[in-house]
């Protein structure tokens, strides 16, 4: 029972074999998917998904890369869906300093209002972080983001900051990158990150894990991120799976 905790099988990448795709990771032992919409197309097809499969979830927010272009109609909507049975959590929201189309004030207000509307409807949050990880951090800190909580998304950040995001109630979730061989940073930090914090993902179709790189990331391929963890956590790879898989449907309240 493996649980990918973010992917955009809403993405174009998916047009022509969605439903392939979907059985591939039935078929690898993958249960439980998160689809992840962050702008007003890919909303849409997370919905779409989450209502046409009982096993899909959907998590739906404002991608900080299109903070400039977030309405008060969308984050009404947004809200609107928080109600819906299937949305278990509101993002990916928080900063990208890397792409310049959000000035940088526009993507920490945009997150800001993202951060109080996941208090309102007390929904945990899925956190995208690029380049801009101190003021990640310090905006979650001011807006008292831990009376929610959620997942730091595909995290490559240091151990020192992650320590500080589980103590506001996040959880850690690594993708691809942790299975890369030159990933040495990422590695260490995974090793001390609590089995009760720790999430997996795959983020695709991107970030493929090794031995899958260049290709078109996919659900079935989060195995290897357990298995990378395995070897990292020097622990069975059913421990594992099992607690990641325990720990998502406690942050997203699923029942089993």
């Amino acid at each position: 029972m493996m649980f990918d905790t973010h992917a955009h099988l809403n993405a174009t990448q998916f047009e022509e074999d969605r439903q392939a795709v979907i059985q591939r990771a039935l078929d690898e032992g993958v249960t439980h998917i998160v689809v992840v919409g962050f702008d007003r197309e890919t909303i849409t097809g997370a919905m779409k998904l989450a209502e046409e499969y009982d096993f899909i979830y959907a998590c739906v927010g404002w991608h900080p890369v299109d903070a400039i272009d977030m309405t008060d109609e969308d984050l009404d909507w947004i809200e609107e869906l928080a109600a819906h049975p299937k949305v278990v959590a509101l993002g990916e929201m928080g900063l990208d300093y890397h792409w310049d189309k959000s000035p940088a004030d526009v993507q920490k207000e945009v997150f800001r209002r993202q951060i109080r509307l996941a208090k309102k409807v007390k929904l945990p949050i899925v956190i995208h972080n690029r380049e801009a990880t101190q003021d990640v951090v310090n905006i979650l800190k001011e807006e008292n983001a831990h009376e929610v909580g959620g997942i730091m998304h595909c995290y490559s950040g240091s151990i020192e900051v992650a320590r500080q995001c589980m103590d506001m109630n996040f959880y850690i979730s690594f993708g691809g990158p942790v299975t890369f061989k030159n990933a040495k940073k990422v590695k260490e930090v995974a090793k001390e990150i609590p089995m009760d914090r720790l999430l997996i993902e795959t983020d695709c179709p991107y970030l493929s894990p090794h031995p899958l790189r260049g290709k078109r990331n996919e659900p079935s391929y989060v195995k290897y991120v357990a298995e990378s963890l395995s070897e990292i956590k020097a622990l069975p790879l059913e421990d594992i799976i099992k607690k990641t898989s325990d720990n998502a449907f406690q942050i997203f309240s699923i029942d089993r």
